[in-house]
């Protein structure tokens, strides 16, 4: 039995036959396939609106835009409705995104103390600002007194009146350690949910549950704060904040009114660090991401690895820390006097008999947690990966709460819940059926980066704002930034690319020219027109070939057009008249690791189709320029070209020709600004990140009354290459260096007064006479030979496995965490006459930690040079 037919707005084909290994020899039966395959997969466009099963829309359909970067630890925001975006930073700045200017600007500055993991941490805007004009902040007081508020403020005309402030709930603290949560979000009803950490120091408990009831240790027993029903820490609260500024409690929290050793705030309990949460606007339930303990793995006799949690909260309850993780997996009770454990906790019958606690004894039964998370792979959640834990929840979308939006997210979104990773810096949207149980996770823009994904909220004009905090902890990040998110609807237009195999040559040159790399991202059918020599169309082909009889640069474009009449253009520029030049450099056993005191020698050649050739002395060997110089460790390998300026175009130089500086700036003289070299003289590298934000946000002020044009169109990478070039210009560093010859001996002996261990670099450059007929036709061509320390660090491997990350400690950079199977590649490492290797390895302290190390030449399963057992306990 075959048939065929019209199927959920597509096409399906069904064969019964086909079982044995027979029936795919015979033409006729692979002719009936064949047709039937060509009926299913024909081009008729589908018919998604038939579709049954929810499709997730392509990566292509949204479109993210960087509104402000280089942000001072950002943390949390919320819209300032139809004015802004406003979102705060841990050291008390409260910026404003205005939606009109497309600028940001600091409306306030509080006076808090932001030691530890305290500061200004969270914001909520009332659900009635356009009446009222409030806004709710959580902030660490600063002075003696150890205590966070939460406080209502009054907004008008963008100015924070840090007089009216309302004191709404007063939270003691110890300024010890960490775990301070602080995220503030509305819900239904008016009702303000409020994070807040354990605040019990995770250490020496060797990363399971800290539960120390010595005496003095009090701020290493979460007893006290997580399971305390008398304490607001390590809790989710929720209040309704009143209009005198005071509180009512809503019904349905953990412990009604007057229940003796209780706080009647208290919603959740039971939690380690809980960071960001969200409220579903239709059934009310609460979602939050739980930072999870270190543990590497589980001890059968102290408990499970170390788990952050997703969790969904229908109603209030408690959550088990520091009794137990995950699906309720149980610590063990544990003497810290002793150092013996005793029997796991029961998540059913709790007690909390420290001597720390001044709550109830007998707590709520334990609640699982909806997704668990540890450091490896789950089976069950494959999507999360492995690697750090942090894990935050986003929103969930519903259209209806944004009525006024022009390009709501599709209907795919429909009650879906946005889940955030900020150490393996992923998004996920979670599907749920109709019991608001999980079933399945997809991803969400992938191929997009996001630095530490710190917070995110859905605006009134349907956009998706995130908060970035960046990859380096307690510093100001250029990756650190505030985007939004647009999902872009109907027809796009298509995106035109050129590539061609050569770029320069003498005439006649042979150009094979390729728009195979267009795209469209609706799939319409593609048109191309070629411009290389006129102003009309010499070629409709997607491959053409075209030759170059005259001298001269010509600007090719490329033209591509799809069904619904979207244009999209390229352009390529062709040099005809110059052929490049060719620079080799020879190292003696082509070594690429120096060692103390050690020498090698070098050969260079030159020759151009052209010129001549250095070895028959056409070429003159002064015009070849070769510098061998030592970079120390954190120092720009742009210094190593100084001197090759003539020879070596910057990146940086290239990118300010091509822009507007050159109206307001020179190199040496001023003209409506600062020269480049004032600028080098005024400014370090560690302003680097200053800079690039003033070149980009624009401003004034500090060089006179002109004011510098924002660069809003310059991307931070292209900024930063900027920058790097002028920082360069520096009196004291501008001189040239004498240039080598072109066969020598290196010795490596500038290290040894440095204490660090940087990198040596051999470069040679060529700038060629270029074609007497043609100017500027000039061609460079330089090679560099990069000689590696024998002390190399992890973080600077080429390539490492999924879920080991680059990690920054208080000091030094490290890669973590190690578990089986991890790896680091490096690339270009010459082992000959290796004896014998050094490493170094970074614990915590009380963490239990083994395993081999193994080195491997080639490839991950290549040959075994030598293997170390390694570890720490």
């Amino acid at each position: 039995i075959s048939w065929y037919h019209e199927y959920d707005g597509g096409r399906a084909f069904y064969t019964e036959m086909g079982h044995t290994e027979e029936t795919y020899k015979n033409p006729l039966f692979l002719t009936h396939l064949l047709g039937g395959m060509q009926y299913a997969m024909d081009d008729n466009k589908l018919d998604y609106s038939l579709a049954k099963t929810d499709r997730v829309p392509p990566e292509d359909r949204f479109v993210k835009k960087v509104l402000d970067f280089n942000l001072n630890e950002p943390m949390e925001l919320d819209e300032l409705p139809g004015v802004g975006i406003l979102f705060i930073e841990r050291r008390g700045a409260l910026k404003l995104f205005d939606f009109a200017s497309e600028k940001t600007e600091t409306i306030a500055q509080l006076n808090l103390f932001y030691g530890n993991e305290d500061g200004l941490l969270g914001i909520a805007v009332d659900p009635n600002f356009q009446n009222n004009n409030w806004i709710y902040l959580f902030y660490s007081v600063a002075g003696e007194e150890s205590k966070q508020h939460v406080s209502r403020f009054t907004l008008k005309n963008k100015k924070l009146d840090l007089d009216s402030e309302k004191v709404l709930l007063e939270i003691p603290t110890d300024r010890h350690c960490c775990h301070s949560g602080g995220a503030l979000e509305f819900g239904p009803n008016g009702n303000l949910f409020i994070t807040v950490g354990d605040n019990t120091n995770p250490f020496e408990s060797s990363g399971f549950a800290p539960i120390d009831e010595r005496e003095g240790r009090k701020a290493w027993d979460a007893q006290r704060s997580a399971a305390n029903s008398n304490d607001l820490r390590g809790k989710i609260l929720r209040i309704k904040p009143q209009d005198d500024g005071t509180y009512s409690i809503p019904e349905g929290n953990l412990f009604p009114g007057g229940t003796p050793n209780t706080r009647p705030e208290i919603y959740v309990m039971g939690n380690r660090n809980p960071f960001r949460h969200s409220i579903d606007s239709q059934t009310g339930y609460l979602y939050w991401g739980d930072i999870g303990p270190d543990a590497g793995k589980a001890d059968p006799n102290r408990g499970p690895s170390g788990m952050g949690e997703y969790d969904q909260a229908r109603e209030a309850g408690f959550w088990g820390w520091p009794y137990t993780r995950g699906y309720n997996e149980p610590y063990n009770d544990f003497d810290f006097i002793t150092e013996t454990s005793g029997p796991k906790f029961d998540p059913d019958q709790l007690i909390n008999d420290s001597p720390n606690n001044s709550g109830i004894q007998q707590l709520p039964p334990a609640q699982k947690s909806m997704i668990p998370m540890t450091y490896y792979r789950s089976e069950e959640f494959p999507w999360m990966g492995e690697g750090g834990i942090n894990p935050m929840a986003g929103p969930v979308y519903h259209a209806s709460d944004y009525p006024d939006a022009e390009t709501p997210f599709p209907d795919y979104f429909e009650g879906k819940l946005f889940l955030y990773e900020w150490m393996r810096d992923w998004i996920y949207v979670i599907t749920m059926d109709d019991d608001q149980n999980y079933v399945k996770a997809d991803a969400f823009m992938p191929n997009t980066e996001f630095s530490h994904p710190m917070d995110m909220v859905f605006a009134s004009d349907g956009k998706l704002y995130v908060l970035e905090y960046g990859q380096k902890w307690n510093a100001q990040n250029l990756d650190a930034r505030l985007s939004s998110i647009l999902y872009l609807e109907g027809n796009r237009k298509p995106v035109a690319k050129i590539e061609n195999d050569k770029r320069v040559g003498a005439a006649p040159l042979t150009v094979q020219f390729s728009g195979e790399s267009s795209l469209d991202f609706d799939n319409d059918a593609l048109t191309y027109d070629w411009f290389f020599t006129a102003d009309t169309s010499q070629s409709s082909e997607q491959n053409p070939e075209f030759v170059f009889e005259q001298d001269g640069v010509y600007n090719v474009r490329l033209r591509v057009t799809d069904s619904e009449g979207n244009v999209d253009t390229s352009q390529s520029n062709i040099m005809v008249g110059n052929d490049s030049p060719t620079l080799t450099i020879q190292v003696a056993e082509n070594d690429s690791v120096y060692w103390d005191g050690k020498k090698i020698d070098y050969k260079i050649q030159v020759t151009d189709k052209q010129d001549g050739a250095t070895l028959d002395g056409s070429i003159d060997p002064s015009a070849v320029k070769v510098t061998f110089d030592y970079i120390p460790e954190g120092k720009d390998i742009v210094k190593a070209a100084l001197g090759h300026q003539r020879n070596i175009v910057p990146e940086g130089q290239k990118i300010i020709e091509a822009s507007d500086c050159k109206a307001c700036h020179a190199i040496g003289e001023k003209v409506n600004g600062p020269s480049y070299m004032e600028i080098a003289d005024a400014y370090s590298e560690d302003d680097q990140g200053y800079l690039v934000s003033k070149i980009i946000k624009g401003g004034g002020g500090v060089w006179g009354e002109n004011a510098m044009a924002a660069h809003p169109q310059l991307k931070v990478e292209e900024v930063s290459q900027m920058v790097d070039y002028i920082l360069t210009l520096k009196p004291s560093t501008a001189e040239p260096k004498k240039s080598l010859p072109l066969k020598g001996t290196l010795v490596f002996d500038e290290h040894l007064d440095s204490n660090s261990e940087g990198t040596y670099i051999l470069m040679a450059s060529y700038r060629d006479r270029g074609n007497p007929n043609q100017p500027d036709s000039e061609l460079t061509t330089n090679e560099q030979f990069v000689f590696k320390s024998q002390k190399i660090e992890a973080e600077n491997a080429n390539e490492i496995s999924d879920g080991t990350g680059r990690w920054s400690t208080n000091y030094s950079r490290v890669v973590g965490p190690l578990v089986h199977n991890s790896f680091l590649k490096f690339d270009a490492i010459d082992l000959k006459g290796l004896r014998h290797l050094k490493y170094a390895t970074f614990f915590n302290s009380d963490y239990d930690f083994r395993g081999t190390l193994e080195i491997r030449e080639n490839a991950i399963d290549g040959p075994l040079i030598g293997k170390q057992a390694l570890g720490h306990n």
